[in-house]
């Protein structure tokens, strides 16, 4: 049997692992290690910050999830990858071996980059940060509020589209999702008793996708007074302001901001990586340089923007093209992404949006309706209450044909 080590329990990691589950026993010995005790389902996060949903309702717990289909889980910490003599070692010094390797770690959010963050600043990137929000805007009485992207910087091993911002997404629901709450739970009157100003690292807000979801965004921003400042690329958050790189200040008393993505120290130090550490593939999602490594997700250089339906259609090609060569009858997916989101609006609103704008397709929509909220909800509920996997080809396939009747 071929022994396979899945490093990381993101979104990418766990779509391979269920591809790959029914050759456990039979071809593959599974290992799969994350340094946590449970996989985060980020999608569900803004929720937590904004909601005060609980966070258990966004956590996986993996050691029975993972032993269950006769895998093994560690939960460890890996320090070295040795890609020359496959092999792995942990923090508590163990060294595992590998015949094969997926690398599906995701990006660091990089918040000590900023000046001022750890005094002043806020996310919704991680459990942590969207607990720690939740506690800030339920007391918040209002005052200036500024949220925005961080400008990430990539490396240039593969043709990748050099996005500013690793996703602004999360943005349009900080944003909308916020407003929502302050003027309809707490009362407070918009322009009167807090304002909330937007800021990106391009010239473009939203620059992944097209016009016709920029244009759908644009309208509500406008109709709520949303204010947007183009190329502004952040310097420090203080206690009462928000500085940029162009010299200019903006009076702020809540900075939200989505840090800059850069990849683990692990593969920084180490020749996996490229220049910024992520890591460089084929479109069959193999490494460039290691036949027997593959990666999805946003730590590959590939995905752009960082988008967990992305690392979905990565980990599908990686598995079906480990699974080939295996000598498993499966066709590879084509590396053929999009963007595709349902930005949370507050309330029963939401907006989907499919693009492939970015890659050159003409596909760029956008839909907003309670049906839409009620799409994420129900992707929301199917992944906690499945143990974060994906729903059924056959259930994507419906999505698909609804997405285009919207």
């Amino acid at each position: 049997m071929k022994k396979i080590v899945i490093l990381g329990a993101g979104f990418s990691g766990l779509h391979i692992f269920y591809k790959l589950r029914h050759l456990i026993g039979k071809k593959l010995d599974i290992t799969l290690i994350d340094k946590r005790s449970h996989s985060l389902l980020k999608p569900s996060l803004p929720e937590v910050a904004f909601e005060g949903a609980a966070i258990s309702h966004s956590l996986v717990e993996l050691k029975h999830t993972i032993s269950s289909k006769g895998a093994t889980f560690l939960q460890n910490e890996v320090v070295e990858i040795d890609a020359k003599a496959n092999t792995l070692k942990l923090k508590d010094t163990t060294t595992i071996s590998y015949d094969y390797l997926f690398i599906t770690v995701g990006a660091v959010k990089d918040y000590d980059a900023i000046k001022g963050y750890k005094e002043f600043g806020y996310s919704v990137c991680d459990d942590t940060q969207a607990q720690k929000l939740w506690e800030k805007v339920k007391h918040f009485e209002g005052g200036n509020i500024v949220t925005g992207a961080a400008k990430s910087v990539w490396g240039t091993r593969v043709d990748a589209p050099p996005l500013l911002a690793p996703c602004e997404g999360p943005i349009g629901e900080i944003m909308f999702m916020l407003d929502y709450y302050l003027k309809k739970d707490r009362g407070l009157k918009r322009s009167e008793d807090y304002k909330i100003d937007i800021f990106t690292p391009g010239e473009i807000f939203f620059e992944d996708v097209g016009d016709t979801p920029r244009e759908v965004i644009g309208k509500y921003m406008q109709e709520k007074n949303l204010l947007l400042h183009n190329n502004k690329v952040l310097k420090e958050i203080g206690k009462d302001f928000i500085s940029f790189e162009d010299g200019t200040k903006m009076a702020c008393d809540l900075a939200i901001v989505i840090p800059p993505y850069s990849a683990p120290v692990l593969l920084q130090n180490s020749d996996v990586g490229d220049e910024k550490g992520f890591i460089p593939t084929d479109k069959q999602m193999r490494h460039l340089d290691y036949q027997n490594i593959f990666a999805a997700g946003d730590i590959t250089a590939l995905a752009q923007p960082k988008l967990g339906h992305i690392a979905i259609i990565q980990a599908a090609i990686a598995a079906a093209t480990f699974m080939k060569e295996l000598g498993e009858d499966i066709e590879i997916p084509p590396h053929d992404l999009e963007v595709f989101c349902i930005m949370n609006m507050g309330g029963h609103d939401a907006t989907l949006i499919v693009s492939d704008n970015l890659y050159g397709g003409k596909t760029d929509k956008a839909s907003f309706s309670p049906i839409s909220k009620m799409m994420k909800w129900g992707f929301d509920n199917y992944l906690y209450y499945n143990k974060g996997h994906m729903p059924p080809d056959i259930a994507l396939d419906m999505t698909d044909k609804l997405v285009k009747i919207l």
